[in-house]
């Protein structure tokens, strides 16, 4: 396993990370005892940062990792949470809710500090309130020894830079923005190493659009762009290469993005991946692959409201 340190934290991280959204049934319904055996077996093959969220089944997925981390030596794996949104549509960011969404989450997963906090999903509240209000109760956090770094996380390129110009982050977690169809969050690199900021890469597959699985119900990929992702499919698949692979050397490979976070409940998963990662990418497949996403490059949806969104 190769690692990086995020930004100025002075953290090392695994270059692949362990995403625990799925322990909360994002996408199926887990056997508890594979969800379980997912974590160790991500922690044997060196995955040791761990990325959850109490909004990934309502609370579920940390209180599966409590089960999962007993026993397990707290210095042996770093931990990171979010705060903030809770459900579909339910958002607090309040200070009030800063304090009791942490002593919550610490509760859950047995431990007695957080490596990194993040607010989850600002793209979906007035994010003037994270600035004036969210970040200065998390920081009181921090000095109170709860939470080591703090940062914002969510799907739009704007939030952050929006954020940025107003205030100090360490770390900041990007989705769907540095795959094999879009890589925006590479443009905003310059930007966030020029504030010191620690960079967080998840969802290579992008939501198994970049896979040969299928989408969720919720996936807002268009029929053009599913079309054209299923093109590139049906050429690895032909080539012998499962695009699933391609798309997680490729979001590896950048040296920028210091972790990608990837998650599953079923180890066989984790174990499959941790060997990809080990393994050279077929840059002439890449070559080929990234000519058939070439008419949707850099596509992306709306999420939240549309004045915290970038423009078409």
């Amino acid at each position: 396993m190769n690692y990086r340190t995020l930004g100025q934290t002075g953290l090392t991280l695994p270059w692949l990370s362990f995403g625990a959204s799925s322990l909360g049934q994002e996408f199926r319904n887990v056997d508890l005892s594979e969800a379980i055996d997912s974590v160790r077996v991500a922690l044997d093959l060196g995955m040791t940062f761990i990325d959850t969220s109490p909004f990934y089944g309502k609370g579920m997925s940390e209180c599966l990792l409590g089960v999962a981390l007993r026993g397990v030596p707290r210095e042996s794996y770093l931990l990171g949470t979010k705060l903030g949104r809770y459900d579909r549509d339910h958002f607090d960011f309040s200070a009030r809710r800063v304090a009791e969404s942490v002593d919550v989450s610490l509760h859950r997963m047995g431990v007695d500090h957080l490596d990194v906090l993040l607010c989850h999903d600002i793209e979906f509240v007035d994010m003037a309130q994270i600035v004036q209000e969210t970040l200065p109760a998390m920081r009181k956090l921090r000095d109170a020894g709860k939470v080591r770094f703090l940062g914002i996380s969510g799907y739009p390129m704007n939030i952050f830079r929006y954020v940025l110009d107003q205030t100090d982050l360490d770390v900041v977690l990007s989705y769907n923005h540095y795959t094999l169809q879009n890589t925006m969050l590479a443009d905003l690199v310059p930007y966030l190493k020029s504030r010191e900021v620690g960079i967080i890469n998840a969802a290579p597959f992008s939501a198994r659009l970049l896979t040969n699985a299928p989408l969720p119900a919720w996936h807002k990929a268009t029929p053009f762009v599913r079309e054209t992702c299923r093109k590139a499919s049906e050429y690895c698949e032909a080539q012998g290469v499962d695009i699933a692979k391609l798309a997680l050397q490729y979001s590896l490979a950048n040296p920028d993005l210091t972790t990608c976070v990837v998650g599953s409940a079923n180890p066989a998963n984790i174990r499959k991946w941790a060997e990809w990662a080990g393994e050279p990418i077929n840059e002439p497949l890449l070559k080929e692959v990234l000519a058939i996403l070439e008419p949707i490059h850099n596509w992306f949806y709306i999420e939240g409201r549309p004045e915290n969104n970038d423009q078409p």
